[in-house]
């Protein structure tokens, strides 16, 4: 799963659609291995054919995913849950959601439309094969296309979490069992277990059938599923772990400040002295804005002393806040999300009657996941 979303290549229905460094390395291998099937299999055709037909034939099926998880998408997005982005990798495509469905059904949904979409373009594009035999190049393009799809639909539909089929298992064992831990927890077992089956039959396909190529690429889905099962797991263990805290009971109560008119030069002093990375910029007593390291080390170095904090900390209305009852997990996400590391927390509301009473990080969290998990493991094997 990729870390980081890539490349910013446009927005579908507002959401942003990326595309990850890897995806280059698949378009290449599939643009190259179609240049030479349809070489092999189509010697009439120009290399000029071969070779474009290849690269819209890749083209295509990238199109395809992202129709897939935009698929995904537009369900969620009915149910009011948004989408944060959609990332296209080695793999194929990623949407990335800004939390889990609220019910069985809303899971259930979004995750079978992935693979129903995916049906959907194999039948249209299998349907080019009715006017266009193989022979000419929108026929060899349109079975290719329909072949795929459908084998992309049916591996989805593997009942292993993170693959929709074991989002759809998760479903409907939380519909049956009204616990989505318990839920989560079978759907990651399977998970294991439909990837270690890959891994196996990878290596009994390079090992058995000499198909070193076939076999090393399946071994190497299956590890990225197990590795996906794996994380699944760890977060139903951060969600149990940080069920029932909230902000209030995580801040620190100690809330550093500066003035808005020293210079950048100082602020990065008083990062050093402290080894505090963020500071609520303030007029006398007035809140005026937010600076941290991050947007401290994105002005240039030697414009520090010529600078004040004013001039690029974080505007009082764009600082997001955290309710002292706002639950903890809930709040992690929201620091994910939004990709900050901080946030103060307010009481009595936002506006010119709020009262800052603590901060909240995302290291304070995390420390609260590891120290619960040491205590509960102490407490487990006494």
């Amino acid at each position: 799963m990729p870390t980081r979303p890539g490349l910013l290549i446009g927005r579908i229905f507002g959401i942003p659609i990326y595309v990850h460094p890897s995806w280059v390395i698949i378009f290449v291998l599939i643009t190259m291995s179609l240049g030479v099937q349809f070489t092999q299999e189509h010697p009439q055709w120009t290399p000029a054919q071969h070779w474009g037909v290849g690269v819209a034939t890749s083209l295509l099926f990238f199109a395809s995913v992202l129709f897939h998880e935009l698929s995904h998408s537009l369900v969620a997005l009915a149910y009011k849950i948004r989408v944060a982005s959609i990332t296209l990798f080695v793999f194929g495509g990623l949407a990335r959601m800004t939390r889990d469905p609220s019910k069985p059904s809303q899971e259930f949904n979004i995750a079978i439309a992935g693979p129903l979409s995916s049906l959907l373009l194999a039948a249209g594009f299998y349907s080019l094969t009715i006017f266009f035999p193989y022979s000419t190049t929108a026929g060899a393009l349109g079975i290719w296309l329909a072949e795929t799809n459908a084998a992309l639909a049916v591996f989805n539909l593997l009942p292993g979490f993170p693959l929709d089929g074991g989002r759809v298992f998760r479903a409907i064992v939380w519909g049956i069992t009204k616990d989505f831990s318990r839920a989560t927890r079978l759907a990651g077992v399977s998970g294991k277990l439909v990837a270690y089956g890959i891994i196996v039959f990878g290596a009994w396909l390079a090992l058995t059938k000499g198909q070193w190529q076939s076999g090393l690429w399946m071994a190497f889905i299956g590890w990225f599923l197990l590795s996906a099962a794996q994380e699944s797991m760890a977060q139903i263990a951060i969600r149990e772990t940080l069920s029932g805290l909230h902000a209030a009971d995580v801040m620190s109560s100690e809330i550093p400040t500066v003035p808005r008119d020293i210079s950048l030069e100082d602020y990065g002093q008083e990062v050093l002295r402290t080894g505090r990375r963020c500071h609520l910029v303030i007029t006398g007593e007035r809140l005026v804005g937010m600076m941290n390291v991050q947007t401290l080390n994105s002005v240039p170095r030697d414009e520090w002393a010529h600078m004040s904090v004013q001039a690029v900390m974080i505007p009082r209305e764009k600082i997001l806040w955290a309710a002292p009852e706002e639950p903890l997990l809930g709040l992690l996400e929201r620091l994910l999300s939004a990709d900050v590391n901080q946030m103060p927390v307010v009481s009595g509301g936002t506006g010119d009657g709020a009262q800052i009473i603590g901060m909240i990080t995302r290291d304070s969290i995390l420390r609260v996941v590891r120290t619960r998990a040491e205590v509960g493991l102490v407490t487990a094997e006494k």
